[in-house]
């Protein structure tokens, strides 16, 4: 049995990923977390899927391990001209706590990482996923077509 809501690799809308991702890894964890998602369902996958995947799993599980009284998980994804930037912010200790590791996802995507102290407490980090190659742009929209 899969570990996901949908298989993730099959998934073109980053909303739908970051949520088959995200849900089961939220029921399985030992306190309450509400989950605040903003992200257009309409916003594709920015890289390739399963490693997008591994690279959410991977960040959600950190976050996850700062709150083990249980806290809120805000995910919110917005496409820039320097590509799509996915921030996973929490209620867990701050940002200078914490091992700032590079997940081997985000390397191998050529995705850059911004960690920082949120106002309301917690910590967040800024996954910047870079534009996609110019063949790679004229795949999605042959597709939208």
């Amino acid at each position: 049995m899969s570990d996901y809501w949908i298989d993730p690799t099959k998934c073109e809308s980053l909303a739908v990923l970051v949520e088959s991702v995200a849900g089961p890894l939220l029921i399985e964890h030992q306190a309450a977390i509400c989950l605040e998602l903003d992200i257009n369902v309409e916003l594709d996958v920015p890289a390739d899927p399963a490693r997008t995947c591994d690279l959410i799993r991977s960040l959600v599980n950190q976050s996850l391990g700062e709150m083990s009284a249980g806290g809120d998980l805000t995910i919110t994804a917005v496409e820039t001209d320097q590509g799509v930037e996915l921030e996973i912010a929490d209620t867990g200790g701050d940002a200078d706590g914490r091992a700032q590791s590079r997940p081997m996802a985000a390397a191998a995507i050529g995705a850059s990482m911004q960690w920082q102290n949120c106002p309301q407490g917690g910590a967040s980090v800024t996954v910047l996923f870079p534009p996609p190659k110019e063949d790679q742009q004229s795949v999605r929209r042959s597709k939208a077509a």
